[in-house]
């Protein structure tokens, strides 16, 4: 690869863009090397087409996810095969998950998404909810109006990002919700039962929030997994950023009809 695209890796991992490079280790063409960084066209190449067809798709998939890893294929890119190595190495910071109200089911969201690998925000004006000793697995416990942590941090949120909004509260909510759909976060979710959904939607419009804008608020928030617990609330949530993601199908609240809670 020319020194030009290692110009473009240094770049931009100086400048927080996530980058994945992608080098043969092993059989036919050790030794190439092919460079994808958010939003760029792929610099570089592989010897075979086919192989650099199928590896440029997983070097996708492992820039979305942030992660590292060796694959093995066939010389022209077949899978389940083992006659040519590569390893993706990512370079990307964390994906971010801001949560916006310290109330009873936070503390599970945080456990799920930092399994998932996520940088994790607890955010709450109140700070006597707002504290480490009740969320002592967040990176972060802030002390802020929503709206004011997403004027600060809003520019950074990405595809890869997530806010998820847990207050049952339109002085918290509406606003934290106005902020975050000024960005360009992945995943958007907001707690509520489908009246309370409807009453925020109402109150967002009122805000000036367009009905183009409201279909990117996940609202109920998760899939309709039947969750009850916090727990399995989390795991709802999670598993819809997930599918949100990755642009699965999947049973959402908010396309579903009938209770959230079975």
């Amino acid at each position: 690869m020319a020194a030009a695209s290692f110009d473009a890796l240094r770049d931009a991992v100086r400048a927080h863009r996530p980058a994945v490079l992608v080098t043969v280790v092993d059989g036919p063409g050790a030794g190439d090397k092919l460079l994808l960084v958010e939003g760029d066209e792929p610099a570089g190449s592989l010897a075979d087409p086919d192989l650099d067809r199928v590896v440029r798709r997983d070097a996708a998939a492992s820039l979305a996810a942030g992660a590292t890893s060796v694959r093995r294929y066939g010389a022209y890119g077949e899978a389940n095969e083992n006659t040519v190595t590569v390893f993706f190495e990512s370079y990307a910071p964390p994906p971010r998950f801001i949560i916006f109200g310290a109330v009873d089911f936070t503390a599970a969201l945080v456990r799920v998404a930092k399994v998932l690998g996520y940088h994790v925000t607890v955010c709450d004006a109140r700070e006597v909810f707002a504290t480490t000793a009740r969320f002592p697995l967040a990176d972060e416990v802030i002390v802020d109006w929503p709206q004011r942590l997403l004027e600060k941090v809003g520019a950074t949120l990405g595809p890869r990002d997530a806010v998820c909004v847990l207050t049952h509260d339109v002085k918290f909510d509406v606003p934290a919700i106005v902020a975050a759909l000024r960005t360009d976060v992945g995943y958007l979710g907001a707690m509520g039962s489908r009246r309370t959904t409807e009453q925020r939607a109402d109150r967002l419009r009122a805000e000036g929030v367009t009905d183009a804008e409201l279909t990117r608020l996940m609202a109920p928030i998760g899939l309709d997994l039947g969750a009850r617990t916090p727990e399995e609330t989390a795991v709802a949530i999670c598993a819809e950023i997930i599918a949100n993601r990755t642009g699965t199908a999947a049973p959402s609240l908010r396309t579903a009809d009938g209770p959230i809670h079975r």
